[in-house]
């Protein structure tokens, strides 16, 4: 059974409630002087990770107990329903531990396996980025829309780190982007993605991601008239690793990857 326009707006302004919320429990933390741990993968968790997710679960629980739960730190707990919450409590962890304010709480739904509700909430920043299929995109209250470039020798390139993309395989594609783009920036992790979908820069690159990352990203791209892809220029959560774009450079962009504008 489908989820109407009220039933998704109400969803919407539940997750936006509760990221918010999630966001204070960071800030409680932040530039504080908790001791953080490195995982298997040698990011970083602290104490504002597991609190964040530990709200966020109990709030999505109480409210839909038999949608699915999956996040960062707790792993995934199924659920009876067709609907799946995706949670990264803070991405961007390292700009957390070291006190810098481009980190995010992001909170994603999945219907029947489809990405339809995204929220990114930068609480350091004040800032608020949320969208669900069909109702548009929001940026602190108002509509948001990519930008209008469609040069790339116009555009502005992000990425969190250029110089991994060269471990994951991408360097040449990368390395030829920022030869052709007019400026490249680090500004990077969900808040490069989410100035591409606010019209504050024009491609982001990322070459490793979790579903988490891109679970809330992909509808708000979409709904704020970009793309979000993998690199193969699949439109996916799944892919584990992604590019944003604010969709009149996509074409470039895919054609730099795979050697076209050589």
């Amino acid at each position: 059974m489908a989820i109407d326009a009220i039933e998704l707006e109400q969803l919407l302004d539940f997750t936006v409630e509760i990221a918010r919320e999630a966001g204070a429990i960071t800030l409680r933390h932040y530039q504080g002087s908790f001791l953080p741990e490195s995982k298997a993968d040698n990011s970083f968790v602290t104490i504002a990770d597991r609190e964040a997710e530990a709200y966020l679960r109990a709030r999505i629980a109480a409210a839909f107990p038999g949608d699915s739960i999956l996040g960062e730190e707790e792993g995934e707990q199924s659920g009876s329903s067709n609907r799946r919450w995706i949670l990264d409590p803070i991405d961007g962890t390292y700009s957390f531990v070291h006190g810098v304010p481009l980190y995010a709480v992001l909170l994603g739904l999945e219907f029947e396996a489809e990405p339809i509700l995204g929220v990114v909430n930068l609480p350091a920043l004040n800032e608020l980025v949320y969208a669900a299929r069909g109702l548009g995109c929001f940026w602190n209250g108002k509509l948001a829309h990519v930008s209008a470039t469609n040069s790339l020798d116009q555009a502005l390139l992000l990425s969190t780190d250029f110089g991994v993309c060269e471990k994951y395989g991408f360097g040449p594609a990368a390395e030829m982007l920022q030869q052709q783009v007019n400026a490249r920036r680090t500004w990077g992790d969900a808040y490069g993605h989410v100035l591409v979908a606010t019209g504050r820069a024009d491609i982001m690159l990322d070459p490793v991601m979790n579903v988490w990352d891109c679970a809330p990203l992909l509808p708000i791209l979409e709904e704020a008239g970009g793309t979000f892809t993998d690199w193969s220029g699949a439109r996916t959560i799944h892919g584990g690793n992604a590019i944003s774009t604010n969709g009149k450079l996509f074409d470039r962009v895919m054609d730099a990857i795979t050697g076209k504008s050589e």
